[in-house]
């Protein structure tokens, strides 16, 4: 089984969350998960729920405890009985474009 998350986690502040997302990123490296870090969030893949939930929960309170407001998303797919890790999703679409997901150069622009 593999469950894939999208976490974003973000204090509520006027300056730059850099710092701030950097700790949250780190926190996970305390669980037994697999991470992408994007511009918009961090893909989680983690072989149950409840090891991404933990996870998640971390890198929640890593930002929470620099801030006194933190705002945090999470989407999961858990695909029960089945192992499909989350590139394998985008070669599955990128299959079906017949060329890599992203316009633009190497950056997606």
């Amino acid at each position: 089984m593999t469950c894939i998350g999208f976490l974003s986690v973000a204090p509520v502040v006027e300056e730059s969350m850099a710092p701030y997302v950097a700790d949250a990123v780190a926190a996970l490296d305390d669980f037994d998960v697999e991470y992408e870090t994007t511009p918009m969030g961090t893909i989680i893949e983690a072989d149950d729920s409840g090891e991404l939930f933990a996870a998640a929960h971390a890198a929640h309170e890593a930002v929470g405890a620099q801030s006194d407001r933190v705002e945090t998303f999470l989407k999961i797919d858990d695909k029960r009985g089945v192992d499909q890790r989350a590139g394998e999703k985008v070669d599955r679409v990128e299959d079906e474009l017949g060329r890599a997901a992203r316009s633009g150069g190497e950056g997606g622009d």
